[in-house]
């Protein structure tokens, strides 16, 4: 009985040597000398709220875009307080962009992600606010739109993610 004990902790302290103090020393090496940032994150990955007409509106937060408190709201379709929050983000949204239409609004610019911290918005969600970013900022809807074009991000090989 005695020897069983003595393997258990001997096969716990390799354990966590091994997966608690080796192995993410190599992964943190490994992200040091391969990534742009030797892997200290990027805050670009984070999404924030823009309130000006200028700028484009990303994807709403459940949690005020607070790195430390991410989750989503863990309300459903079917809750009326959500279906409320939802509904004042569609009216806020449709009265700073008169253009577009109710139906033609895209779901990730009035529901949150489930980490409530994606910075990324469909190309649709993009496109449908060119109209008020033009105007706020002086520009044709071309120049707009080629900023779009230009920061989209298509799928891995074209075959995984959306396609817009």
């Amino acid at each position: 009985m005695k020897n069983h004990w003595l393997i258990s902790i001997r096969l716990t302290l390799v354990t966590l040597i091994i997966f608690g103090v080796l192995y993410p020393l190599l992964i943190t090496g490994v992200a040091w000398l391969t990534a742009h940032d030797h892997g200290r994150g990027d805050m670009k990955l984070i999404g924030q709220s823009f309130t000006s007409d200028k700028y484009f509106n990303g994807r709403p937060s459940a949690v005020n875009y607070n790195a430390a408190a991410t989750g989503g709201s863990n309300k459903g379709p079917s809750n009326p307080e959500y279906l409320a929050q939802v509904e004042q983000r569609i009216n806020d949204f449709i009265a700073h962009n008169p253009t577009v239409k109710r139906e033609d609004l895209p779901v990730d610019l009035v529901t949150a992600s489930g980490g409530g911290l994606d910075p990324h918005i469909s190309v649709k969600a993009a496109t449908v606010q060119v109209d008020r970013i033009a105007k706020a900022r002086g520009l044709m809807t071309k120049s707009v739109n080629e900023v779009i074009d230009a920061s989209t991000e298509w799928p891995l090989f074209g075959l995984f993610g959306p396609h817009g």
